[in-house]
């Protein structure tokens, strides 16, 4: 299946996801097309989360926000159901991560408001047309995350550290990323850190904090991007009675092509 929505349009892997096809990572996943990490929070929560997203852009670039209670993603996916349409979800109460169901329309409600944000694997497509290496595609796994002591600005009742991806390549195939990557600021930009894992505060990249770890080879450094997990690690500080966001790795197909973010 993931070879077949590798050159799929976002709409037939919502569609996949929808039926219960597709319940695994997105990564390679119709490529060209903007994938997005979810964050779901009740509307009393919502502007809080919304200042964070504003004084935090690098790790959280606002791609849509709904309507409290309407789950339909009408700016980047119309007709797009944010119920279903993700491969797998996580339910948070008080912080706590309770559940990973692959549809959440039995906890959906009238005050809750979705945020899309932008998502790394956006620019893949670009890195891999420029001849740039994306190793979690090569291994076919999740990207790897993980937490940083990097913190992020504090917004409203949210806080936490940066969460960033990591993509092994070497110096000079870093300096092309770079380049690529400055392109989509709306997709977490340029790195923010390559080389030493322990400057940023990664004790171990073979142990990622989130998603699966890849094979770093002879020449090669760690580069890492800001991360939208990043809203995941605020969620645990601020502990919302309630709140839903995407698995990591597990993203929402966009309608937007990647050349639409291009300069943004």
């Amino acid at each position: 299946m993931g070879s077949e929505l590798s050159s799929a349009p976002g709409a037939a892997v919502r569609a996949a996801c929808r039926t219960g096809v597709l319940t695994g990572p997105t990564p390679g996943l119709a490529l060209g097309y903007v994938q997005a990490n979810l964050v779901i929070l009740p509307r009393d929560w919502a502007f809080d989360f919304l200042l964070f997203c504003q004084r935090n852009p690098k790790p959280c670039p606002l791609l849509d926000v709904t309507e409290p209670g309407d789950p339909e993603a009408k700016s980047v996916a119309p007709g797009s159901d944010l119920r279903t349409d993700l491969p797998a979800y996580r339910i948070w109460k008080n912080g706590e991560l309770v559940e990973e169901p692959a549809d959440i329309t039995a906890y959906w409600r009238d005050d809750l408001v979705s945020f899309v944000i932008g998502c790394s694997f956006t620019f893949e497509n670009a890195l891999l047309a420029a001849g740039v290496p994306v190793r979690h595609i090569e291994q076919n796994v999740n990207v790897p995350m993980y937490r940083t002591n990097i913190a992020c600005k504090p917004g409203g009742r949210f806080s936490g550290p940066l969460v960033v991806s990591m993509r092994p390549l070497t110096p000079n195939q870093a300096v092309k990323a770079t380049q690529i990557c400055s392109r989509f600021p709306r997709a977490h930009g340029a790195p923010v850190h390559f080389g030493d894992a322990s400057a940023i505060g990664v004790r171990d990249i073979v142990q990622p904090d989130y998603g699966e770890a890849v094979e770093t080879r002879a020449g090669e450094v760690p580069v890492f991007w800001a991360c939208g997990v990043t809203p995941q690690a605020a969620l645990m500080q601020a502990k919302p009675p309630f709140a839903i966001t995407h698995k990591p790795g597990h993203m929402f197909l966009t309608d937007l092509r990647d050349t639409d973010l291009e300069g943004e």
